[in-house]
């Protein structure tokens, strides 16, 4: 008999890497997530369906007494969308956007982002504990409205990952 690998279930985003730094500029936060698409999701991203992927980072500091003080919160987003005419693929971060020939291109751009900034250096206390609420997903509210009838039975269009982790 042969083994073959159970192919990745494409409504799982692996975090690969999640990693902080604090440096002069301020705290650092770099990842890499590992996710495939689901068909259902490539097929409307072929029908001209934009994809908007999204990274938020939220730095506490702990506190014994009370609730944990938030000090600060940055978002990241991407958005994803395919040029039937070049037959081609379009990542927009922000103002800026970038063609990638195939969906594999396109894709390695959104899944990582190394050194980003998350908060300044003086918002982080030396003598405090501080952690960092990280989570990665496809946004599916920014969908065209007809298409979030009825999401909540559909787990192709249900990427997301969620981790903490502690700022030394």
């Amino acid at each position: 008999m042969l083994l073959v690998g159970a192919p990745a279930r494409a409504d799982v985003v692996e975090l690969s890497n999640l990693a902080v730094a604090r440096a002069e500029e301020g705290v650092l936060l770099s990842f890499n997530t590992r996710f495939e698409l689901s068909h259902t999701v490539e097929e409307a991203l072929h029908k001209g369906v934009p994809l908007h992927f999204v990274a938020e980072a939220t730095l506490y500091r702990s506190r014994w007494y009370w609730r944990d003080q938030r000090v600060a919160r940055a978002m990241r987003s991407w958005r994803l969308t395919y040029q039937p005419l070049t037959r081609s693929y379009r990542v927009g971060i922000g103002g800026l956007s970038q063609s990638f020939d195939n969906l594999a291109e396109a894709m390695s751009v959104l899944r990582a982002s190394s050194r980003w900034k998350i908060a300044e250096a003086a918002q982080v206390e030396d003598d405090s504990r501080h952690y960092i609420e990280f989570s990665y997903r496809l946004d599916t509210t920014q969908l065209p409205r007809p298409m979030q009838i009825g999401f909540g039975a559909q787990p192709e269009w249900t990427l997301a990952v969620e981790r903490n982790i502690r700022v030394d």
